[in-house]
């Protein structure tokens, strides 16, 4: 299984965010994995289309937008708008998934449901052969630096023999400790914060990970 690896810019310097993106897109990075955080769903806020808009110019892999909001339907076109590649939402703020997942791709992007550790993956049975990917939260979300969740290894193995060979990411507490099992239980794209902006060299910590199992 080809793994890749998305840096979460949530751990990242703010103060030099432009220049970290591109950092870890030489180093290596498959996607950039921004969350979006609105105050409501989560307690905490952080950045909006603007920003990513702005990063656009300077990020030459895919931009993974995390939204972790509140009627996430008001705002999927802005972000698209911005330069989304990928918009994922989680299936506990969406009124209406199948429609939302259907917006996400007319507006040319990939759409991707997310599971936070409380929900089951019951609960994205009838979505997941509509959707190109499924985000599993291995923490509460809404701040970086978590420990990582063991449950959500057994969920993982579940969502992958629910969706066949389409992408599994995971998101929380992932380091040269998790990585093995997660990956081994099904994942193939792996976010990582803490782990690679906190590394002295963000290839060794990206190529730490891909390598996780071998």
């Amino acid at each position: 299984m080809n793994i890749k690896i998305a840096p979460s810019i949530l751990a990242s310097d703010f103060g030099r965010l432009a220049e970290e993106v591109r950092a870890v897109a030489d180093a290596g990075a498959d996607l950039i994995h921004i969350d979006v955080m609105d105050g409501h769903f989560v307690p905490n806020i952080t950045i909006g289309p603007p920003v990513i808009a702005a990063l656009r110019q300077y990020c030459p892999v895919p931009m993974d937008v995390h939204l972790m909001l509140d009627e996430p339907d008001r705002f999927v076109e802005d972000f698209a708008n911005a330069g989304a590649d990928i918009i994922s939402f989680h299936v506990e703020a969406a009124r209406h998934p199948h429609r939302l997942i259907d917006s996400i791709r007319e507006m040319g992007c990939k759409a991707g449901i997310v599971l936070n550790p409380g929900t089951s993956e019951d609960d994205i049975e009838f979505l997941a052969d509509a959707v190109d990917m499924v985000l599993i939260m291995s923490v509460n979300p809404g701040f970086g630096g978590q420990a990582f969740i063991p449950e959500a290894v057994r969920k993982i193995q579940n969502v992958r023999a629910m969706i066949g060979d389409r992408d599994i990411e995971v998101d929380g507490g992932i380091d040269e400790t998790t990585a093995p099992m997660v990956i081994e239980a099904g994942a193939n794209i792996l976010v990582a914060g803490s782990y690679i902006f906190r590394s002295e060299s963000y290839l060794e910590a990206i190529e730490s990970l891909r390598n996780a199992v071998k």
